[in-house]
């Protein structure tokens, strides 16, 4: 079991930053892919960002590359996601997944809802323009 805790979330103006957290417990942190989705109101939940474990490999969703970056400490069992030069339509929440153990760096696959079986509560970011 894995449990995933967000926190970071805010009220900021469009070109602000903010760097969100997810702690993670449980075990073999290390070997799971960790990504991070938002979902907008009345809109489905997108993919953000992930890093895969093994290489430390980093994809983005088009609409973030370039301003947002993902990270993690393995030490800590905490993923990270600095978001910069945010704007409006940057507003959702933000949840931060967990992928199975050794998991898959297919990249038809590792933006995808269904290759996360452990999911955080949730963290507000809202940007006002």
């Amino acid at each position: 079991q894995v449990q995933l805790v967000e926190s970071g979330g805010g009220l900021v103006q469009a070109g602000d930053s903010l760097r969100l957290s997810c702690a993670a417990s449980g075990r073999d942190f290390s070997i799971r892919n960790m990504a991070w989705f938002r979902q907008a109101p009345g809109k489905e939940r997108d993919f953000v960002a992930v890093m895969v474990w093994r290489g430390g490999t980093t994809y983005y969703a088009d609409s973030v590359k370039g301003r947002f970056t993902i990270s993690r400490d393995n030490a800590k069992n905490t993923v990270y996601l600095q978001m910069n030069s945010l704007k409006p339509e940057d507003t959702a929440v933000y949840y931060c997944a967990a992928g199975p153990q050794g998991g898959t760096a297919n990249v038809r696959l590792i933006g995808q809802n269904s290759s996360y079986g452990y999911w955080g509560q949730g963290t507000q970011v809202t940007v006002s323009s």
